[in-house]
């Protein structure tokens, strides 16, 4: 029998190429499996290096959740709308005018499964990279207790499940309108939508999901009318949440837009069956007609009925608004006091507040940052990226201190000695801290340290002095290699160490291939260098540390070092839960409306070990993420952790900008902003600046100690006199209690800007500071502080001169305090303060003795006598210093200056 070899070969090419292809695609599969994998497997064994690898599991579980019911949800969609496509060109051509691959059952339903497949792996990437956290959220969600005060719904209901709520409404419906599309293309051809039963039931039900999705998305938005002040397209309501428009418009059109998209769907289906494709277009034009005719609508009843009347009509809105935002900034805790701002300082006040004024800091972290770079690093490479406020006990007293860390910086290396083994096994940590007094400073201006050298010495035991995580862009690096450790320089050689801890990720069989893989680095699978012990330290900035730990926090920018009672660094990273979902409340950036500081994390300088310790566990949102992530968090907080909680800047500068505005509960006064408070402003060098908020040691009016508190003056709208200030304390059980002390309003009491002009327009003091500044060097003026000392306040500014010299240091040459109407700059905070006593102690000498009751003085009072002319130039005198405060008061410095030249010229003729 003859073999036809035309028939044979071609048949046997074309299964060696089908193999082929099935074998090519099973390998890009498996590559594409392992590719994916292999992150969430490293990511899997550095969590569980450090006792959080339950964290990936829950998520990772939660991803997956997702990503089967993306990838099922879009695949039997996919499939179920391209096989009714398919049905519906063979049920229409009957002819066999169809492609071989339509008609063929078993071809045409492998190329709808490959289809399908490809729009399921999207979909399940879609799905699950957008809503694992809101899953997790709503389904382990803790109640508020507070209800809205219109839905009558749980707080948790608008952060929890109206964003997953949302999230399922716009997946599913992006999803149907995508099919919609494509079902519009294939049936156009032939005007199969004409001629198909089977093409018009599948667009009608296509048609009457979209409808149901609509209406169920118009259905919700009623929610969001308390969680934004967008009325319309063109405006905004003074209300941040529900308001009139809202309530009398946007609600109720919200409701008829969600009951028209439902009978458009149906109009529109029936209008398909009776192929009247022109009246289908009826219901979407009055759809839209419909929208836009509710955005003029509200517009409209904005602008005619609610503007002219707006406090009468917003006013039940604006006070839901008021109590709500308090609440979501903690502002409804604060207590508020009043503060007399007498001027009664004298020496036993001194004398009782003597730990006050010992910690006031004279110093400035901003130049004190160059100074500890160029006397504390010793090696090029060694670095201080920040200088911190804390405070400790020391000798048995509170004291107020700056501390920085010194880390290695690797770039800073010589180029010679930037080796692998260099960056990678050698030079592997910084080493110890610097500390100095806030208060104190040498004869040279330099500040006097409680802690520094290497090894360090001082107040401070510090046992662990090596820093492997910290705040610098730290490379992964191997521990324990056979390559002994730079520890620190001596003299002229280079002390060696091993690190003692068990923290790292042992480089051990298949572990030692997936972190070599990882990093790139064929020298670390094939080093001598490496052995058994090894261990990888990985990411060790400590920043990207705790984010990759736990991304769904928000944290601080500021970190900073502290030293535990054993003699070990660690850092403490303030760690924030925020939403945007409060009702009534109105955003602080963004859309955020919600924010506490409710975690406070710690990371071991030496070991990298992380605990997530509750600072608030009464927060629903933390309650919330317990819920998600138990393992994560710790309850016990050790008491030399604690003892250095201090109140972020960030959350109190948040909460201080609000309470500017939400301190009004008058609902009038807090309509029109009458008494609207803000930051006043500074000078730091030559440019005036916002201040920020700023660390004090201080005794609160009303108690007996001392205590570490951040606070805040504040200055009325416009103006630059203090009205009040804001503190929060730090200590003990007191952490985060808030208080207001509130200055009298028919007296002036200098804000800081008007200490800093009143600097300016001393004659003495600034043309002092001209001479420096003329004479090659640059004047630096630090934070200017207004210190409460009891029922009185105190203001201090250090200055610091900068020579030209590349290689010159800031110091801290003259110290500025004011208090009333004195100002001095003398050398020391202690020279100030005695001038400041003695002007203090001349003035009231002269008050006892013109208060003296003399008969001849009496008689001239009582109009018996005549006045000489001295005594009347004394009085026209007195009446321009009068006027000369006014307008010093009211911040017209040309006026008052006008008339202390006046007032010197009567002076000079007097003499």
């Amino acid at each position: 029998m003859e073999v036809n070899h035309k028939k044979v070969w071609p048949y046997k090419w074309r299964r060696i190429g089908n193999g082929f292809a099935i074998t090519l695609g099973c390998i890009i599969i498996l590559l594409m499996i392992g590719l994916l994998s292999f992150r969430w497997v490293i990511n899997y064994i550095w969590l569980d290096s450090l006792q959080f690898g339950s964290i990936f599991i829950t998520i990772i579980k939660s991803k997956i959740l997702l990503g089967l019911i993306g990838f099922f949800l879009f695949f039997i969609s996919a499939y179920f709308t391209l096989a009714w496509i398919r049905k519906t060109y063979l049920a229409y051509f009957h002819d066999g005018r169809l492609p071989a691959l339509i008609k063929n059952h078993k071809q045409s339903r492998l190329v709808l499964f490959g289809i399908s497949f490809l729009i399921g792996t999207v979909g399940s990437m879609i799905v699950q990279g957008i809503g694992w956290e809101p899953l997790l959220k709503a389904t382990h969600h803790s109640s508020f207790g507070i209800s809205d005060p219109y839905f009558k719904l749980d707080l948790s209901f608008y952060m929890f499940i109206l964003p997953m709520l949302e999230i399922g409404i716009y997946v599913l419906l992006g999803l149907s309108l995508f099919y919609l599309v494509i079902e519009i293309s294939f049936y156009s051809f032939f005007q199969l939508y004409q001629k198909s039963r089977l093409a018009q039931l599948h667009l009608g039900v296509t048609l009457a999901i979209i409808g149901l999705l609509l209406a169920a998305l118009h259905a919700i938005k009623p929610f969001h009318t308390l969680l934004t002040n967008k009325v319309n397209m063109f405006q905004e309501s003074v209300v941040h949440g529900l308001s009139y428009t809202d309530r009398f418009v946007n609600i109720p059109a919200a409701y008829i837009l969600a009951g028209m998209a439902l009978l458009g769907s149906i109009w529109m289906i029936i209008e398909l069956y009776r192929k009247s494709y022109y009246r289908m277009i009826t219901p979407i034009v009055m759809y839209v007609i419909f929208v836009i005719t509710a955005q003029f609508v509200s517009a409209g009843v904005q602008q005619f009925i609610v503007s002219p009347n707006e406090f009468s009509k917003e006013a039940p809105y604006l006070k839901h608004n008021l109590n709500y935002t308090r609440v979501a900034y903690q502002l409804d805790e604060v207590k508020e006091k009043e503060h007399p701002a007498s001027e009664t300082l004298n020496q036993e006040m001194l004398t009782r507040n003597k730990l006050t004024l010992d910690n006031v800091r004279i110093n400035d972290s901003r130049p004190l940052l160059e100074i500890y770079n160029q006397l504390q690093t010793f090696r090029t490479y060694y670095q201080f990226q920040n200088i911190d406020i804390d405070r400790y006990m020391i000798d048995g007293a509170y004291q107020q201190v700056f501390i920085g860390a010194r880390e290695l910086n690797t770039v800073k290396l010589p180029s010679q000695a930037k080796t692998w083994v260099n960056e990678k096994l050698r030079y592997t940590h910084g080493y110890g801290i610097a500390m100095s007094q806030v208060n104190e400073i040498t004869k040279q201006g330099q500040p006097k340290y409680l802690v520094k050298n290497i090894p360090p010495e001082g107040a401070l035991d510090i046992n662990k002095p090596q820093i492997y995580f910290g705040e610098e862009n730290y490379n992964n690096v191997i521990v324990n290699s056979k390559v002994d450790e730079f520890d620190y320089p001596s003299g002229d050689e280079n002390m060696s160490t091993r690190f003692e801890a068990n923290s790292g990720i042992p480089l051990t069989g298949l572990k030692r291939l997936l972190f070599a893989l990882n990093e790139g680095s064929f020298r670390m699978l094939i080093s001598d260098q490496i052995n058994k012990d090894s261990q990888l330290l990985d990411t060790r900035n400590i920043m990207e540390r705790v984010r990759r730990i736990a991304p769904f926090f928000q944290y601080d920018d500021d970190p900073y070092i502290f030293v535990r009672e054993d003699g070990s660094l660690a850092w403490l990273i303030d760690a924030y839960v925020t939403t945007d979902g409060y009702p009534f409340a109105e955003p602080y950036a963004g859309k955020n409306n919600y924010i506490r500081n409710s975690v406070k994390v710690v990371v071991d300088a030496y070991t990298g070990k992380v605990n997530f310790y509750i600072a608030e566990a009464d927060d629903p949102l933390l309650k919330t993420y317990a819920n998600i992530f138990p393992e994560l968090f710790t309850n016990d907080i050790p008491a030399d952790i604690r003892s250095h909680f201090r109140y972020p800047e960030k959350l109190f500068t948040v909460q201080a900008k609000m309470y500017g505005t939400y301190h009004m509960e008058n609902l009038e006064v807090f309509y029109n902003r009458e008494d609207y408070w803000e930051f006043p402003t500074e000078k730091y060098y030559n440019e005036d600046i916002e201040m920020e908020p700023y660390y004090v040691t201080m005794k609160l009016p009303e108690y007996d100690n001392e205590e570490f508190m951040l606070i805040m003056p504040y200055t009325p709208k416009k103006r630059q006199n203090m009205i009040a200030w804001m503190g929060v304390r730090n200590d003990g059980d007191n952490y985060g209690e808030k208080v207001v002390y509130r200055f009298p309003k028919q007296k002036n009491i200098y804000g800081p800007q008007q200490i800093e002009n009143r600097i300016n327009q001393d004659s003495r003091i600034s043309q002092q500071l001209n001479l420096w500044s003329q004479g090659g060097s640059e004047v630096i003026r630090g934070n200017l502080l207004a210190i409460p000392i009891e029922d009185t306040m105190l203001y201090v500014e250090p200055i610091y001169i900068e020579s030209a010299n590349e290689t010159s240091l800031p110091e801290v040459k003259q110290i500025v305090m004011a208090y009333g109407d004195y100002i001095v700059m003398e050398a020391t905070f202690e020279e100030a303060l005695d001038q400041i006593l003695e002007y203090i102690d001349l003035k009231r000498g002269a008050e006892k003795k013109n208060n003296e009751k003399d008969p001849k003085k009496q008689e001239v009072e009582e109009g018996k006598l005549p006045k000489s002319d001295s005594e009347k130039l004394l009085q026209e005198i007195a009446a321009m210093f009068e006027a000369y405060q006014k307008e010093l008061s009211a911040g017209n410095w040309e006026k008052a200056a006008k008339i202390m030249t006046e007032i010197e010229a009567k002076l000079k003729n007097v003499e």
